[in-house]
């Protein structure tokens, strides 16, 4: 299936109104369809599987902003450490503390992004307000140890649900946490079912994969 390009400019459009970047999430799809969309503009993508994206940064061009939106295991951070962008899903002090550790091992900073807890399910990862609270106090008491990491704000995952009210009210809540403890610029909450209700929400970062590349 090719790249739903209409659908892409749509999103971008959207994304421009809004003055929020478009993360477009390339899991599982091959490098040619990756290929189509960044010829067509786009420069973000994110992965959610580590061997998946060390395989594809090798492959394709060195101007791709490599995003890790999955749920990261501490022993495969050095993996993506050398070439990695941001990473979404920083959901504990200990992975925060190990990223820290692979960077410094390269002399350079990594993007973090802490990921919280608004949804539902219990399938999915993220801190609590009060491990937020906790790791962000640790960053700013602690700053020496932190030194290779640059936390860059916030991410979410709403509940999989055709409810827009329960979905709206997590999105506001992240938003809200956001601003009760500031963390960087960067809120990333959206995906292809939601994104309208997370943009109105505060939404400055949309993570969209199946409306561009098709279902999996």
């Amino acid at each position: 299936m090719p790249i739903d390009l209409e659908a892409y400019h749509l999103i971008r459009e959207a994304c421009n109104k809004n003055d929020a970047q478009l993360v477009a999430v390339s899991k599982t799809k091959p490098v040619e369809l990756i290929q189509e969309l960044f010829d067509a503009g786009q420069r973000d993508f994110g992965e959610n599987y580590v061997q998946e994206l060390v395989s594809k940064h090798g492959l394709l061009s060195p101007d791709i902003r490599w995003h890790f939106i999955g749920h990261l295991q501490s022993n495969k951070v050095k993996l993506i450490a050398p070439f990695v962008y941001l990473i979404h899903g920083i959901d504990s002090l200990r992975l925060l503390e190990e990223v820290n550790r692979q960077a410094a091992k390269l002399s350079k900073k990594i993007k973090c992004l802490l990921q919280v807890h608004i949804a539902a399910e219990d399938t999915k990862f993220g801190m609590d307000e009060t491990e937020l609270s906790a790791c962000l106090q640790q960053v700013r008491e602690r700053p020496e140890m932190f030194a290779h990491v640059e936390i860059s704000g916030l991410m979410g995952m709403a509940s999989f649900s055709d409810d827009e009210s329960v979905v709206r009210k997590e999105f506001r809540t992240l938003k809200e946490l956001s601003l009760r403890y500031p963390a960087g610029p960067i809120l990333s909450m959206g995906m292809s079912g939601d994104y309208r209700l997370a943009l109105e929400e505060g939404s400055n970062m949309l993570r969209i994969g199946s409306m561009l590349f098709g279902t999996r």
